[in-house]
C-alpha cells in the first residue's frame, strides 16, 4: 500500500504537468492556451469553459444592445433636431383697432402689424415681408375683407399673395350689392431659402379691419427639402 500511494502522488504532478490544447473547431486542430482564461481552450475544464463561453456571449450581446440603443438615441436627438430647425410659422393679422388700406393707384404691400405667431422670427412686420428661412413646401393662407362703409356704395377687395413680386394666388369682389365682403385662399408653395412672400392689395381696392382681426396671412413649413 505505501508503494501504491507513493507512486499516485509522485505521478500526479507529471499528469498535471503535461499541456494540452485543444481546438473546439474539431478533432486534430488545437489552439495555444490562453493566458488569461485558459479555461477556454482546455477540455478537461468543460464547465468552465461552458460558463466562460456564456459569460462572453452575454458580454457581446449586451454590447451590441448598447451600440444598437445608443444609435437609436442619436437618431432620436438628429430627428429633435431638426423638427427643432424645421419650425416655421407665422400668423398675422391687419391691425389691432379699427383701420382701413386703401383704395390705392398703385399696387401696395399690405403690412400686417399684429403678430399672432412668428416662430423663426421670418415675417418682418414693419415691411409686411415673410423670407423664407429654409426650403420646403409651405402651407401660405391669407384672408381679406373690406367694407363699403353704407349701404349700396360700391365694395371693392382684391389682393394677392406673390413670391419674389410674382402673382401665386389672387381675391377679388368688387360690386355694389353688399356692404361687407371677405375671401380666403389656402395654398401649398414649394419655396426656396430667400424668397420674399407678401400680400399685395391692387389698385381700386381697400381693406378694412379692427381688433377682431378679419384680415389675416399665415403660413408655416410643411416638410423641409434640404
Amino acid at each position: 500500500m505505501k508503494g501504491n500511494v507513493v507512486v499516485l502522488f509522485c505521478a500526479l504532478p507529471l499528469v498535471l504537468s503535461q499541456p494540452k490544447t485543444y481546438s473546439w473547431d474539431g478533432p486534430g486542430q488545437t489552439l495555444a492556451p490562453d493566458p488569461i482564461n485558459p479555461c477556454l481552450t482546455d477540455q478537461e475544464s468543460c464547465g468552465c469553459c461552458v460558463m466562460q463561453k456564456k459569460k462572453w456571449q452575454l458580454q457581446q450581446y449586451l454590447n451590441s444592445s448598447m451600440n444598437a440603443l445608443e444609435d437609436s438615441l442619436a437618431k432620436a436627438q438628429n430627428t429633435l433636431k431638426n423638427i427643432r430647425d424645421n419650425r416655421v410659422a407665422f400668423s398675422v393679422g391687419l391691425t389691432d383697432k379699427r383701420r382701413c388700406v386703401g383704395p390705392v393707384k398703385l399696387p401696395i404691400t399690405v403690412v400686417y402689424q399684429s403678430i399672432f405667431i412668428n416662430i423663426g422670427e421670418a415675417y418682418n412686420s414693419t415691411t409686411g415681408v415673410f423670407t423664407v428661412p429654409r426650403s420646403g413646401v409651405y402651407n401660405l393662407a391669407f384672408t381679406v375683407f373690406s367694407d363699403a362703409g353704407s349701404p349700396g356704395a360700391p365694395l371693392a377687395v382684391c389682393a394677392s399673395i406673390r413670391k419674389n413680386g410674382v402673382a401665386l394666388a389672387a381675391l377679388r369682389e368688387v360690386y355694389d350689392q353688399d356692404q361687407e365682403d371677405q375671401a380666403t385662399a389656402v395654398l401649398l408653395a414649394q419655396l426656396s431659402v430667400g424668397d420674399r412672400i407678401t400680400i399685395s392689395l391692387q389698385a381700386g381696392c381697400w381693406l378694412c379691419d379692427d381688433q377682431n382681426h378679419y384680415n389675416t396671412f399665415s403660413g408655416f413649413l410643411l416638410y423641409a427639402t434640404e
